[in-house]
């Protein structure tokens, strides 16, 4: 999970996890020992070699929340007939691509931005029992969205930050 360490991606290692899956995080060094305490089983941290730390064709499923130029290196890593998610591209949603990587090695791409009723039934059902827990970084009054805005694009935290309207 390349971006495990923000918002979406905090959530999407904590669902993973709890469906059994090995998870492999890809945050800022950092913020390692956080993403390791929400459940990754081994952090790479950004900047390293990917291929090199993972091995060609060894991970089954890619959930990205980064692309960027580490795109083909994500791909790199899935096996044949592997699964690459995109929820978001902080580091840059335009890629190179080159279209024989998919149809050689059979990979299924997917965006996730629309889900039925039934998966946030499940999301609110997982908070209640507190098996999911949202991971709030800091909370700024509505007044202080520079401040917010500023502090998302420096990246020095781990989990969402949260505008209240209220304050």
């Amino acid at each position: 999970i390349p971006g495990s360490s923000g918002g979406v991606g905090s959530a999407a290692l904590q669902l993973v996890k709890m469906r059994g899956a090995e998870v492999i995080a890809i945050c800022e060094a950092s913020k390692a020992k956080k993403v390791r305490e929400l459940g990754a089983d081994k952090i790479i941290s950004r900047g390293e070699n990917i291929t090199k730390a993972l091995g060609v064709m060894t991970v089954d499923v890619v959930l990205d929340m980064v692309a960027g130029p580490s795109f083909n290196d994500y791909l790199d890593v899935l096996k044949k007939g592997g699964k690459y998610g995109i929820v978001g591209a902080i580091a840059g949603p335009l890629v190179e691509l080159d279209l024989r990587t998919i149809y050689l090695k059979d990979l299924s791409f997917f965006g996730s931005t629309f889900q039925p009723r039934e998966v946030f039934k499940n999301l609110i059902r997982y908070l209640e029992e507190g098996k999911l827990k949202p991971v709030v970084a800091k909370t700024y009054p509505l007044r202080n969205i520079k401040e917010a805005q500023e502090d998302f694009l420096a990246k020095k935290f781990v989990g969402k930050l949260v505008l209240d309207p209220m304050k």
